[in-house]
């Protein structure tokens, strides 16, 4: 058995797009998968599967997300061992840093440089971007909430036909641990 996190885009923002935890931990179960819990209200679930296809999985959830709520729900799923990859990679200094000011992307698929390079780097310092495996890292000294780099790498332009969601520091690295990811 493999411990994953379903990283769930969108739901429970302004109370929109509602998904009960309680109600989404059935589902998982409801699924065959094991081990189900969640973490916060903003999308996050760990689980086990002998699965070993996360796009399968991630498929599998999108339909009954869509069948038990009634909207699209993307979904990334990534195992434990992924995940603490990604927090062993970051190219800044986690430890030292807030955690509201350092955020992690994960995307579907790799993403190449070129995709943004139309953006002046340079213009937003302080604040700056790094890229990973399927990851973007976002160093934002002041908070998400007031990071012009974040909305100017949010653009739909930079992101058209990716699939991505965004986790602050605190939420990586937990989603590491409920996944025995061991950062």
């Amino acid at each position: 058995m493999t411990m994953y996190a379903a990283l769930l885009r969108g739901i429970n923002v302004s109370g929109h797009r509602k998904v009960p935890m309680a109600e989404l931990r059935t589902l998982f179960t409801g699924l065959g998968h094991g081990d189900v819990r969640t973490h916060l209200q903003s999308g996050n679930a760990v689980f086990s599967s002998e699965s070993d296809d996360e796009n399968a999985l991630a498929a599998g959830l999108e339909r009954a997300i869509a069948e038990q709520f009634g909207f699209d729900v993307p979904c990334l799923v990534r195992d434990g061992g992924y995940l603490a990859a990604v927090a062993a990679a970051c190219p800044f200094p986690a430890a030292e840093l807030e955690a509201k000011q350092l955020h992690v992307t994960y995307f579907d698929r790799p993403v190449d440089a070129a995709r943004f390079a139309p953006l002046d780097a340079a213009a937003f310092l302080p604040e700056e971007f790094r890229l990973g495996d399927r990851t973007l890292y976002l160093y934002a000294p002041d908070g998400l909430g007031r990071s012009r780099l974040g909305a100017a790498l949010a653009r739909p332009s930079l992101n058209k036909g990716l699939t991505g969601t965004s986790r602050n520091w605190n939420t990586v690295t937990r989603l590491v641990e409920m996944t025995g990811g061991h950062a």
